[in-house]
């Protein structure tokens, strides 16, 4: 909490991820090349699944990203709610077209590996199904969050939904178990040792890293693009009021506060 308190100032929220975004890019950008060789050149075709198999370097960490991308934004979301803090609300709105954009590509390269599996592109499998219903919610947070005139309710509206949404990750996690599914069961996140060989294990937690790496640099810039937009909006009521321009009658208090905000 100490540190979450630091970076609530925006202005030093800034002052730090204009310094970090250089190397969480960098590094991203590494790992991901590294595994994606890994994976796609090096690792071993599977003695079942052939060279399709290496579709798993890309579904599997865009499904663990999907989810924890969600988690992510509903506890910004309860954060925002409870304790009002001020980045709160603007770090869920960053994540959620990220995280659509990981449970997008998740679903794409399921359907591309199930074709040859599966000799179908969809099936309404437990697992396909709640991981759609995964990306239904992101389009329908971002959806909310954009609906109302007034910024405050819309980020109110869509914590509330992003924290009913958490529902729907335990289900997509145990699908395969509560279940009878095309769907193969858990072979890395599971008790017990993972069972997948360590020579596919390995570029696959890589893979991993770097998007989750990407996730937090993607999410950053669109954090610092978010700020520098109320920052110009609040620069644009500051500048209305000292010329003395004619506004509302409930403008000024809201103008004041916010180009106090950006002017720190």
């Amino acid at each position: 909490m100490p540190m979450l308190t630091r970076l609530a100032n925006p202005a030093r929220f800034m002052r730090a991820s204009s310094t970090a975004l250089p190397w969480l890019g960098a590094l991203a950008t590494g790992v991901i090349a590294v595994g994606l060789v890994w994976g796609l050149v090096f690792a071993p075709p599977d003695y079942q699944q052939g060279e399709s198999v290496r579709i798993m370097f890309v579904h599997v960490p865009s499904a663990w990203m999907a989810m924890s991308a969600y988690l992510f934004i509903a506890v910004a979301s309860g954060v925002a709610l409870v304790w009002r803090h001020p980045l709160a609300d603007i770090a869920a709105q960053a994540a959620a077209p990220v995280g659509a954009g990981f449970t997008a590509v998740c679903l794409a390269s399921g359907s591309l590996w199930g074709r040859p599996m599966w000799g179908a592109w969809w099936v309404w499998d437990a697992r396909l199904t709640s991981v759609l219903v995964l990306f239904f919610l992101y389009l329908g947070y971002i959806a909310l969050v954009n609906a109302f005139d007034d910024r405050t309710r819309g980020a109110r509206a869509g914590s509330l939904l992003a924290l009913v949404g958490v529902v729907n990750l335990p289900i997509i996690k145990f699908s395969v178990d509560w279940w009878n599914t095309l769907h193969q069961p858990a072979s890395v996140l599971r008790l017990g040792a993972p069972t997948i060989a360590l020579s596919m294990l390995l570029p696959l937690l890589v893979m991993a890293l770097g998007f989750m790496l990407l996730f937090g640099w993607l999410v950053l810039l669109r954090m610092r693009a978010a700020l520098n937009e109320r920052k110009a909006h609040a620069l644009r009521l500051y500048g209305q009021l000292a010329a003395g321009e004619p506004r509302l009658p409930m403008a000024p208090p809201v103008a004041d506060v916010a180009a106090r905000a950006a002017l720190r």
